[in-house]
């Protein structure tokens, strides 16, 4: 059994849930990043034998509009997956179930789902450090559950109970647009990062407020702290969400 891990990271906090799955359910195998915007995700193929650990964060409860086209490219083959939403302590709502029909759509026959939090990537005062210790060790154990699952008689069975609506809650258009402030040394690492393409590489100062996503990953990465986003419209999103982030939340499994 080759474990595959097919993360949609863009600031690391994703990354680290998947990693916790990936490790604890054996050596992993390739790991497909979909936050790269030059991939060729329609040639990679896995096998029936394979287990794919799919991670990605939840945007306002949905799946990043990006990650499901990519991982729509990619061919399942009838790999078994396990399905990661990664949520910054708010709430995940259709989360799972999208990312449940994207993986069905593309192939891949889900036996195991899972909700873990992590650092909210714009509002860092929110579920700081996570995943932390106690996190690690309820994803290690469910990991155990769901090798026990693969093992037995039961290993081809869907996940019940997974939460989420169909239709799908409308999706946010993004206000969070990151800018280069007076800092910004034109490196160009933003540029090349980005998950979207959405930051002009001869003016790394310039986003392209059409196609940022907001997922910060310009933000965590420039070494000159240059990029940054609306004070006024960031201090009042940590108002607007300090009563339904500040009580811890736990993961949640479906097995």
């Amino acid at each position: 059994m080759q474990v595959v891990q097919i993360a949609f990271s863009p600031t690391g906090g994703t990354q680290r849930a998947a990693d916790i799955v990936t490790e604890a359910l054996g050596s992993p195998g390739e790991k497909i990043d979909l936050t790269d915007p030059h991939a060729s995700f329609s040639t990679i193929r896995l096998d029936e034998e394979d287990v794919a650990v799919i991670a990605v964060p939840s945007f306002d409860g949905r799946v990043p509009a990006l990650a499901a086209e990519r991982l729509a490219r990619v061919s399942g083959h009838g790999a078994r997956a396990i399905l990661v939403c990664v949520y910054g302590n708010r709430a995940y709502e259709d989360t799972l179930v999208e990312l449940e029909d994207v993986a069905r759509a593309a192939g891949f026959h889900e036996v195991a789902a899972l909700a873990a939090v992590a650092e909210h990537s714009i509002l860092h005062q929110y579920a700081t450090g996570r995943p932390d210790g106690t996190d690690r060790a309820e994803l290690e154990d469910f990991a155990r559950r769901i090798a026990e699952k693969l093992a037995g008689p039961d290993a081809a069975t869907a996940p019940t109970g997974v939460p989420g609506n169909r239709p799908y809650k409308n999706a946010g258009s993004s206000t969070m647009v990151p800018k280069g402030d007076s800092s910004c040394v034109a490196c160009g690492l933003c540029a090349r990062r980005c998950p979207a393409q959405a930051i002009d590489p001869a003016n790394p100062r310039k986003t392209d407020a059409e196609r940022c996503i907001g997922c910060m990953r310009c933000v965590s990465e420039c070494p000159q702290g240059a990029r940054k986003l609306n004070g006024a419209l960031l201090k009042a999103a940590g108002l607007a969400l300090r009563k339904a982030c500040s009580e811890r939340k736990g993961c949640e499994f479906y097995l």
